[in-house]
């Protein structure tokens, strides 16, 4: 009996420039691992990354394009209605001519809760692209509760076709080695965009007292901007087993952002026992709950301030170390899996 094909627009996989990278890779490998009854096909304009596990390289098809706009709209829709997949997945677009069902997924719509975030040329092209795909897709995933709330009320075309299905955190991230003879210091880990607010984090820890001397570290892609001091180290991309060893030496993670989908590094440092001191920015509560600490406030100096309470109390540093585990079990990439694949399934229905 042939199984049910189901084409997914791979691109992004092994990326290191978003979350959305970080979505793709983490779901993708974890379809190859839990038993389904479909058969995946992973295409894309590139060769597959040289990390990518054998499993996964047995489906990955490499078309050739000009750029990615004709790849998109021209050459993997012609080569998908020659092999005419049940159903489609992609993410935020969704072409014209593809076959089969189609699924796409919004990690979240915060280009629309506050435009000034983008670029006028990215804000246009997501309203445009996120637009069009809801209104066709047979069904819309994304990445928490409030984000499908968020779809739904920007985006009413999309009422009642929403998905929910939680992001996990990368395994490899845990159980770095710790580090507790250098300078102590705070971590952010972000590609530095202005929706992810990094600055108010920079201006925090300026503002703590001398005999706090900690350093603040952050990591990911450079973006906005910023205003840094001599408090503040920029590392660009780490590599894995870095980025391991930064969670867990940090005496806490600092995630100011002004809004988030899902918030994947909060869910890292809980799982690598790093104590969260989180903004209250979009689904950060939902996702985080009861195992970080939050600031209901933008302010650099209310921010100064609960860093200071907490990296003086100790008690609650460790109360937060043991419930980040716990918490970061609930999200893991199988568990996303076997939720897309319920998904399929109900599509395809």
């Amino acid at each position: 009996m042939n199984r049910m094909l189901i084409a997914l627009d791979a691109r992004l996989y092994g990326g290191r420039s978003s979350g959305d990278s970080t979505y793709w890779t983490g779901l993708i490998d974890a379809l190859f691992t839990v038993q389904h009854e479909f058969d995946l096909r992973l295409f894309s304009n590139l060769p597959p990354p040289a990390s990518t596990p054998p499993i996964v390289l047995e489906r990955w098809v490499t078309l050739s394009a000009p750029n990615n706009r004709v790849w998109s709209f021209v050459t993997w829709p012609s080569a998908l209605r020659q092999i005419q997949p049940q159903l489609v997945h992609t993410q935020y677009s969704l072409p014209f001519g593809l076959p089969g069902k189609k699924v796409s997924t919004v990690h979240d719509v915060s280009f629309c809760i506050e435009p000034k975030w983008f670029s006028p040329k990215d804000r246009w092209l997501l309203q445009r692209g996120v637009g069009s795909a809801v209104r066709r897709a047979d069904a819309v995933i994304t990445v928490s509760e409030t984000s499908r709330a968020e779809i739904e009320r920007y985006y009413p075309a999309a009422s009642g076709k929403v998905r929910v299905a939680h992001n996990g955190a990368n395994t490899a991230l845990v159980g770095g080695t710790r580090d507790d003879h250098g300078r102590p210091f705070l971590l952010s880990v972000a590609t530095q965009w202005p929706r992810k607010n990094i600055q108010l984090a920079i201006d925090a820890v300026d503002l703590l007292p001398d005999d706090l001397p900690h350093r603040l570290v952050l990591t990911g892609k450079p973006g906005a901007t910023l205003r840094l001091n001599s408090r503040v180290e920029t590392t660009g991309y780490v590599p894995e087993s870095r980025l391991a060893d930064l969670y867990a030496s940090a005496s806490l993670y600092l995630c100011p952002s002004y809004h988030e989908g899902f918030g994947i590094p909060l869910v890292e440092a809980f799982a690598a026992g790093c104590p969260v001191l989180s903004s209250i920015g979009g689904a950060l509560p939902e996702i985080g709950a009861s195992a970080c600490e939050y600031v209901d406030s933008f302010d650099a100096k209310t921010w100064a301030s609960r860093i200071e309470t907490l990296l003086r109390d100790s008690g609650k540093l460790e109360a937060l170390r043991e419930a980040g585990p716990k918490r970061a079990r609930e999200f893991s990439w199988e568990k996303s899996a076997q939720r897309h694949l319920e998904i399929y399934r109900e599509v395809l229905r």
